[in-house]
């Protein structure tokens, strides 16, 4: 069978590589695009409880990690989150404002993916579902891949659009990290990223009965901290301060956890002590903190009885338990839950301005698949849309 010859294959259907498509397709460039996905934007179609966190109003540079964060100002400025919402817009979506910026769809994450496909479709580009690349290499000035659908693409420019590894059940695989090396760029080390984090049995046994409770905290690790809900669950900590704080965690290191920011618990257990002494001690902190957490922490602590009966130094270490509260995790719940991958291809290997490989003509890297990753809360997606658009502007 007689190769296909095109200006760019893009592999991968998610964000980036489908505002990719878009971008090198309006500029007349043939484009094809495959996953091996039965559908596109699986991940924009789950995100954000179905309704896609698609954009945060404050991203910059600095909500971002990697060798050099600074590699995506280029991108961002160029395309940023308000040229995003400009297209939501233009496509009839409605959406809101959440938290710290937070964008999401009123409706569902389906109608991003259809406002993305059927722009695809205007500008051109082809979109196989249900296929994979089984071989791909250097070709005179161009590339060749060879599909499990039985053909062979001819293509001017090759983008590496796959994402990283989590979420594997979704069909994620570490497959652009090999694609990559496999034309000699360097690979960063990978890891699970906006991730809950897991702790030793001992210590699971003692919140267990926490499951499911949920407090505005300041998680503290790894140089930084976060300011969001925290969430005890059967297997550890969640929430958004966990997930936030798990991209700069490391092994081997604690996290110190304030339970309630912003509240002088010593004073405020001291105050309702001189008030009402034969309250009880675990009652009086439940009016700080929910009150199974109040239960579970003087239960730990060794805390019982009434207010009159425990002393300042008692009340004290009660206030470091709630705002000074440090743990070791050994480790995360990995790629199953992970929201993103920390890590990728290295940016000292790519072009900030063109998202392609310097040492390797016409083959580009674009959203997760590079070492840039982003907080939660819309910062990935808009890098896929900045990324994307920046190599469909030269692909």
């Amino acid at each position: 069978m007689k190769p296909q010859t095109i200006d760019v294959l893009i592999v991968g259907a998610g964000a980036a590589g489908m505002m990719c498509a878009i971008e090198a397709g309006r500029r007349g460039r043939s484009v094809r695009v495959i996953d091996h996905a039965r559908t596109p934007g699986e991940k924009i179609r789950i995100s954000g409880g179905g309704r896609c966190n698609f954009t945060n109003l404050g991203t910059g540079p600095g909500n971002f990690l990697g060798e050099n964060p600074r590699f995506a100002t280029s991108a961002l400025k160029r395309f940023s989150q308000h040229d995003f919402v400009k297209r939501v817009d233009r496509a009839g979506i409605a959406w809101h404002e959440k938290t710290l910026g937070q964008l999401f769809c009123d409706d569902s994450a389906k109608q991003i993916i259809r406002m993305l496909t059927d722009d695809m479709r205007d500008a051109g580009a082809v979109l196989s579902l249900g296929v994979s690349v089984e071989r791909v290499e250097r070709l005179g000035d161009g590339f060749e891949a060879a599909l499990s659908d039985g053909t062979t693409v001819r293509a001017a420019s090759l983008v590496l659009a796959t994402g990283g590894k989590s979420i594997p059940k979704m069909g994620a695989t570490g497959w652009a990290y090999d694609a990559a090396r496999g034309f000699g760029l360097r690979v960063t080390e990978t890891r699970p990223a906006l991730v809950p984090l897991t702790f030793e049995a001992g210590l699971l046994e003692q919140l267990k009965p926490l499951a499911g409770v949920a407090v505005d905290a300041v998680v503290k690790g790894g140089g930084t901290s976060f300011a969001e809900a925290m969430l005890f669950t059967h297997r550890g900590l969640s929430g958004p301060a966990i997930l936030q704080i798990s991209s700069y965690w490391r092994e081997g290191e604690a996290i110190t956890v304030a339970m309630a920011p912003g509240e002088d618990v010593w004073a405020r257990l001291k105050a309702a002590k001189e008030e009402n002494g034969k309250q009880m001690v675990h009652t009086a902190l439940g009016h700080i903190v929910p009150r199974r957490l109040a239960e579970s922490i003087c239960e730990r602590e060794g805390v019982k009885g009434k207010l009159a009966e425990v002393g300042d130094k008692t009340l004290r270490r009660l206030d470091a338990a709630v705002n000074a509260w440090t743990v070791k995790p050994v480790g995360s719940e990995g790629y199953r839950t992970a929201e993103v991958t920390l890590g990728g291809v290295a940016t000292d290997q790519l072009d900030q301005q063109t998202m392609a490989a310097k040492s390797v003509p016409g083959l580009y890297v674009i959203g997760e698949a590079a070492d840039v990753t982003g907080w939660l809360g819309g910062y990935n997606f808009q890098w896929a849309w900045s990324s994307g658009w920046a190599a469909g502007q030269h692909c």
